[in-house]
């Protein structure tokens, strides 16, 4: 079967066209293959960095900096927002499903990510490949800064009518006195630098990279 391109003035039977770049296609499959996999593990990994709790717990306030979203955000420097997104509500759930007491750390790491993860994605809008324009430090630099902004102005009112009330059993008024809302914008701060400073060591410094999507010409 040949179909006609008049503009072009010529023939192809798109069978063909298929064999002659079955390479490509299956190149294209294995891709998504992969990034399923990649998925997977990364939430898995922030899952288990959560149970067994790696990082700083304040002694005073109780508040933790961690690396539970470390991998959430290599999922944006390696395949986009998409990917970040499936991989931080794949890791939130699997936090929930095998420690159901964490449910509330979860859906706040959550909440708090978010912002991050996504402005990093959308500050690379029509900026080209995100993986190649993060490749220099310096250019996350004001999407982070902006997305801690917007990440204070969301969790600093949920830790005082949400989180704290949940966890504490104190009232919003006691927990804005125990706890100034200074510190809780402080350790959103040092968090999110942690995340996308380690992650962006991990994937452009520690071979990561390796596993970045690559174009098909």
């Amino acid at each position: 079967m040949n179909f006609d391109t008049p503009e072009r003035g010529i023939f192809y039977d798109p069978f063909d066209y298929a064999q002659g770049h079955s390479e490509e296609f299956e190149s294209m499959r294995k891709l998504k293959t992969k990034e399923i996999a990649l998925a997977a593990g990364l939430a898995a990994i922030s899952a288990v960095v959560q149970l067994i709790h790696i990082g700083y717990q304040s002694p005073q306030f109780g508040m933790w900096i961690d690396v539970v979203a470390v991998t959430w955000i290599i999922g944006i420097f390696l395949f986009g927002p998409r990917m970040a997104f499936i991989v931080s509500v794949m890791g939130a759930i699997m936090i929930t499903l095998f420690a159901p007491d964490t449910w509330l750390g979860a859906s706040m790491k959550w909440l708090a990510s978010f912002p991050v993860w996504l402005l990093l994605g959308i500050w690379t809008y029509k900026k080209g490949n995100i993986f190649e324009y993060y490749k220099k430090w310096w250019k996350f630099i004001i999407p982070l800064s902006i997305a801690i902004f917007i990440r204070c102005i969301i969790i600093i009112p949920l830790n005082y009518f949400y989180a704290i009330p949940i966890w504490t059993g104190l009232t919003p008024a006691k927990a804005m006195i125990i706890i100034p809302w200074q510190i809780i914008a402080l350790f959103n701060i040092v968090q999110s630098f942690v995340d996308v400073g380690v992650a962006w060591i991990l994937v452009y410094k520690f071979g990561l990279n390796r596993f970045a999507p690559k174009k098909i010409d």
